[in-house]
């Protein structure tokens, strides 16, 4: 193990690390700089092409190029030396790409049109969009389709299970273990639609959002046109209303589907680790691997019990980006920089829950013979269908019969067929009363979770 990883601050760098190392080259400040350097040039290049400034050459074009595909950790050092006299990170790219392009005569001649019209928020909004646009497209999208598709498994698999279910955790109506997943799957399908269609705006209007210095310099170019065409070459969609920073409202939106997608997961771990309690769930074991340091029989579950602290921990910072974000003093402040910073350990901790909840389901088996015993102890289950037959047949006070027979007692497959055969009913009915168990009273549980 690198020893930097032991002395790492946040467990994203640390522990997990291995977990998370493809957000190191979207999130990192490293990927920021690559980013920032990658709006510069392709402004330039859209410049050239909008004959603002002669158009450039194919080799011209490859040069340029060739400064973000070949980007580095040295390219990284060279900007923070140049920061280290601007005292200014946007500056420093401006500056690094007018040094490696100074001995291109080309190109030396257009330096002057880099960063040309630009405040500082119109390289840095698009640079964190373009973070958050590939977040998603490599890193978020993957693992939860992964997730959903693993919980289809199990939901399709279990379909027909009975399974007693528990409502302010006492016996109640029973479902199937397929069905329980399924109701997940269903709120994080409808999730994943809107993670999937989440838009993600861009600005690139200068020092107060008007366009004032463009329009001077080049009064004959419509900016607002070039600006959105410029965006959308980006995959971004243009925000044309803004102060000198993108208000950051699709941001906040974005955050906001992250959070419920993670309380959606969090109310399902909760319950995986009951279930697992109540031995509905066996989890599979390894030789080598130690449940407790001192118990040798238990096997806790501990990565229900990971994804649950690490949904909390990024529901707790995207809460507050987006909370934060969409607010500024008058036309610009910088509180929102060291939020923005901060953008990839909220990503960064629902990806960890999303995978601790992954390779939780890939440990558990159903635990039949546990479900079935609870079903068959909890005959008094079926005082609910009992009742609404009675109640159809017009019998005298079906639910206060019910409730006095039950309530408080332990009620036995013998003492419940024994209450049916009592009861004025039709023999067909009742013989269809008899026939029911704790375990075949399912409903259409077993076809909801079939058709999820």
């Amino acid at each position: 193990m690198d020893s930097a990883v032991l002395r790492a601050i946040s467990p994203l760098d640390g522990r997990y690390r291995r977990n998370v190392i493809p957000l190191e080259s979207i999130f990192s400040e490293h990927a920021l700089m690559h980013y920032r350097t990658e709006i510069e040039i392709r402004w330039l290049q859209f410049l050239s092409e909008q004959t603002i400034l002669p158009k450039f050459s194919k080799e011209a074009d490859t040069f340029l190029n060739a400064i973000i595909d070949n980007f580095n950790e040295e390219s990284s050092l060279r900007i923070k030396k140049i920061e280290e006299t601007t005292q200014h990170d946007v500056k420093a790219v401006e500056y690094f790409i007018k040094e490696k392009t100074e001995g291109h005569a080309e190109l030396k001649k257009a330096a002057e049109f880099i960063h040309f019209g630009c405040t500082s928020e119109d390289i840095n909004n698009l640079a964190y969009a373009l973070m958050l646009k590939r977040a998603r497209s490599e890193c978020l999208l993957p693992v939860l389709e992964q997730l959903i598709s693993a919980l289809k498994k199990l939901a399709i698999d279990h379909a027909d299970q009975p399974m007693l279910a528990r409502t302010h955790g006492q016996p109640a109506t029973p479902t199937t273990v397929g069905k329980e997943i399924a109701n997940v799957i269903a709120r994080l399908n409808r999730q994943l639609k809107q993670l999937e269609k989440a838009e993600i705006l861009g600005k690139f209007n200068g020092a107060t959002g008007n366009y004032n210095a463009l329009k001077v310099a080049c009064p004959d170019i419509h900016w607002p046109d070039v600006s959105k065409q410029f965006i959308t070459r980006l995959g971004l969609s243009q925000n044309p209303y803004t102060t000198q920073i993108e208000p950051h409202d699709s941001i906040a939106e974005l955050f906001a589907i992250l959070m419920r997608i993670n309380s959606i997961l969090l109310d399902f771990n909760r319950d995986m680790w009951g279930y697992i309690s109540l031995d509905y769930f066996k989890q599979k074991t390894a030789d080598n691997e130690v449940g407790s340091s001192t118990m040798p029989h238990k096997v806790n579950p501990i990565d229900f019990e990971n994804a649950e602290g690490n949904l909390g921990i990024a529901n707790a910072l995207l809460g507050h980006f987006a909370e934060k974000l969409p607010i500024s003093r008058f036309q610009r402040d910088l509180s929102d920089s060291t939020v923005l910073r901060n953008m990839g350990v909220a990503i960064g901790h629902t990806v960890l829950a999303w995978q601790s909840t992954s390779k939780g389901l890939a440990k558990v088996t159903v635990n039949r013979e546990a479900l079935c015993a609870d079903l068959n102890n909890h005959w008094e289950v079926l005082a609910e269908p009992i009742q609404m037959t009675m109640r159809r047949l017009g019998l005298e006070k079906p639910y206060e019969q019910l409730k006095n027979f039950t309530r408080g007692k332990k009620i036995t497959k013998e003492l419940m067929q024994q209450f049916i055969q009592e009861l004025a009913l039709p023999a067909d009915i009742k013989q269809q009363l008899l026939s029911l168990t704790p375990e075949n009273y399912i409903g259409y549980a077993a076809d909801l979770a079939k058709t999820i």
